[in-house]
């Protein structure tokens, strides 16, 4: 870097600096939202394609430096909007941006599909002041596309490492480039999506703190989705505070989504004034153990029943053992694979007319077509969703919605919540997000600990249906009592040390 100023900060500030530090050095005139930019293109060049390869963005947004100038000029006359302002965030690569950056879902059959206009979440983005910087690789059609996909692997861009050890741990999906990405400090902040446990995977395997909103606070309008009944967006980012930084900006109020109007409690609500250090004070929360923390091993639950213990000290009442009554029912995937093609193609149909592409059987048609670079791990989901209807009307479909509907909300967890009087729900890592999921749930996940290789073990809060502000008030409260995350290294670091 040829500026001495900027390699400074470089060398001795970027790495780990949350929102407010940026804040902090924009306001105090000592950086810029341009230099700030640089200085994570910079570190998008050494680590994301150079050194260890993370490979978790697919695309530069070529206007953000002069964003990032605009931001810049209107601070210097009325002053920054919010905490986003001058902020380079990155958004996953199934989120619309009217720009001149394409939305793909990581396949080829729209690697050169451009949206026309913002999603919605973008446009809450800008509205905020924030830079969107680029866009983040994902698990191809969100993980919907055929079994066995590993996770992080895209047609279009290819496989994304994990930063806490490239190529050996896994790097957890969908939203794997938005997590590999600010876990390697790329960005300030990304935003991800879920339909089940994509934004709480990646984020414990990244050691991040992941927020999956209930289905409705944020809109999906804009979004190339999987299934309407579960799929949202939400933040990733290193702290809890930035990530809630990120949920107030992208909540609002959404004409176009009908889900949004679940959403009466916290229209223009700035959910920081959640941001308690008590936060854990009073709380009762209930540990899932049975079944759940039998998919991680003893070395794992080690480091869960340390966070565990920190829950009690910080001042939360803990109840062991709480058992969901639904836990070990048949779970199928009836539900995804029909709103999956009925939702695909009412998207897929408003493309223009330069896109390949207009609905599902033309993607798996394409994938046929060029199936050497489209279909390394085949299509197998795809082509079992095109085979329903489309109409939902299938007897299949409606049974299945009807009984996750009602699994995993009234004998779910609305049942254990109201039986052991609790305030949330932990689960290990992403595991056991299904049944949230399907309820439509909110869940924040928090970096948690390690185990001995290295490997990010993360705790994940969940609660009913609009209770993020008690679930954010339990994720600072153990953020701030255990202080567990430490940045990966990269190589570049030690090269920094020794200098």
């Amino acid at each position: 870097m040829e500026n001495p100023k900027l390699q400074k900060l470089y060398e001795d500030w970027l790495i780990e600096a949350t929102i407010d530090d940026m804040q902090e050095k924009m306001g105090s005139g000592q950086l810029s939202a341009k230099e700030l930019t640089l200085l994570y293109l910079k570190r998008m060049a050494e680590v994301d394609k150079n050194g260890p390869e993370i490979n978790s963005v697919l695309e530069i947004n070529p206007d953000a430096l002069q964003i990032a100038e605009s931001l810049d000029a209107e601070r210097a006359v009325t002053g920054p909007r919010g905490p986003l302002h001058g902020i380079p965030v990155l958004v996953k690569d199934n989120i619309d941006t009217g720009d001149k950056m394409h939305t793909s879902a990581g396949s080829l059959a729209l690697a050169n599909s451009t949206a026309s206009e913002d999603s919605f979440v973008a446009a809450q983005l800008r509205k905020a002041g924030a830079v969107i910087l680029g866009k983040t690789n994902m698990t191809e059609w969100a993980n919907f596309m055929t079994e066995n996909m590993p996770n992080g692997y895209s047609s279009r861009g290819g496989q994304v490492l994990n930063p806490y050890s490239p190529g050996k741990f896994d790097v957890g999906g969908s939203s794997s480039g938005s997590g590999a990405s600010i876990a390697a400090n790329l960005a300030a902040a990304a935003i991800g999506t879920e339909t089940s446990g994509s934004i709480l995977s990646p984020a414990s395997q990244n050691s991040l703190v992941g927020i999956k909103p209930t289905v409705g606070l944020v809109s999906r309008t804009g979004i190339i989705p999987i299934a309407h009944t579960q799929d949202t967006a939400g933040p990733m980012a290193r702290t809890v505070k930035d990530a809630v930084y990120l949920l107030s900006a992208i909540t609002g109020e959404d004409s176009s989504d009908p889900a949004s109007g679940k959403n009466t409690y916290f229209l223009g609500t700035d959910f920081s004034q959640f941001l308690k250090i008590d936060g854990l004070s009073g709380k009762r929360i209930g540990i899932a153990r049975d079944v759940y923390f039998e998919y991680i091993n003893e070395e794992k639950q080690e480091v869960l029943n340390s966070a565990i213990a920190k829950l009690k000290e910080a001042g939360a009442e803990v109840v062991e053992n709480v058992v969901i009554p639904s836990t070990k029912q048949e779970w199928g995937y009836d539900v995804l694979t029909h709103e999956f093609k009925t939702d695909l193609n009412e998207y897929l149909s408003k493309l223009s007319n330069r896109c390949a592409v207009h609905s599902l059987a033309d993607v798996i048609a394409f994938n046929n077509r060029h199936s050497k670079k489209a279909l390394q791990y085949g299509q197998t989901l795809l082509v079992e969703s095109e085979k329903t209807s489309g109409t939902l009307t299938e007897g299949r479909y409606i049974q299945a919605l009807e009984h996750d509907q009602y699994y995993s909300t009234i004998m779910g967890i609305d049942s254990v919540l109201e039986t052991e009087q609790l305030d949330a729900i932990v689960f290990p890592n992403n595991i056991g997000a299904g049944i949230p999921a399907k309820a439509g749930y909110p869940s924040i996940t928090v970096p948690a600990g390690y185990t001995a290789e290295g490997e990010p073990v993360g705790i994940t809060f969940t609660g009913i249906a609009f209770s993020e502000p008690v679930l954010i008030n339990i994720a600072y409260g153990y953020e701030q009592t255990s202080l567990a995350r430490r940045a990966p290294k990269l190589g570049v670091e030690q090269t920094l040390v020794e200098k």
